[in-house]
């Protein structure tokens, strides 16, 4: 192997700094979908969370964020069936960190994350003063680089993305 070879060859490959800025997200990632999957079991094995009312039930909390949310209109939503929208909300949590963690439809998982996040801003966290004391407003704002940049590395979109098209295939 002569000294032009050797060269050649390390330049193929990235510097670690370029290959570690593809993983930046993946931390971020990992966070986000355990805690949404955490946050969607807690409550589906709540009992006290999935009641209409009483002590710790959905129905309690969303009576009393109702009139210092931004949209009360959400949470008149919410209280017409709280038991429902409890285990949609969490279901939804679950879907969400799933996909996330999996790196599943990604950007789709971002997007249902960041909706949630905003929902619940918008309703249970809105009166938290100051608002950086209110933990929905950050998450909302966490997903949006996983909205952005999906999940390159470590996902199931990039097994996907990476195996050649039927198509291509075919043309080949």
């Amino acid at each position: 192997m002569t000294r032009t070879d050797v060269s050649t060859d390390a330049s193929a490959v990235p510097p670690l700094k370029e290959r570690a800025a593809g993983y930046a997200l993946l931390p971020l990632r990992l966070f986000l979908g355990v805690t949404f999957v955490y946050a969607g079991l807690d409550k589906l094995t709540d009992s006290a969370f999935l009641s209409a009312s009483g002590a710790g039930s959905i129905g309690e909390l969303m009576t009393g964020v109702r009139d210092t949310s931004a949209v009360p209109a959400m949470v008149d939503l919410a209280l017409e069936s709280p038991v429902g929208f409890a285990v949609a909300l969490a279901i939804g949590e679950i879907l969400v960190g799933l996909g996330t963690l999996a790196g599943l439809l990604t950007r789709v998982a971002a997007v249902g994350g960041a909706l949630i996040s905003l929902s619940l801003w918008l309703t249970v966290s809105w009166a938290v003063t100051p608002y950086y004391y209110g933990n929905d407003l950050i998450y909302m704002i966490a997903w949006i680089p996983l909205i952005i940049a999906g999940a390159p590395y470590w996902s199931l979109d990039s097994l996907i993305g990476s195996r050649p098209s039927r198509r291509s295939r075919r043309t080949a």
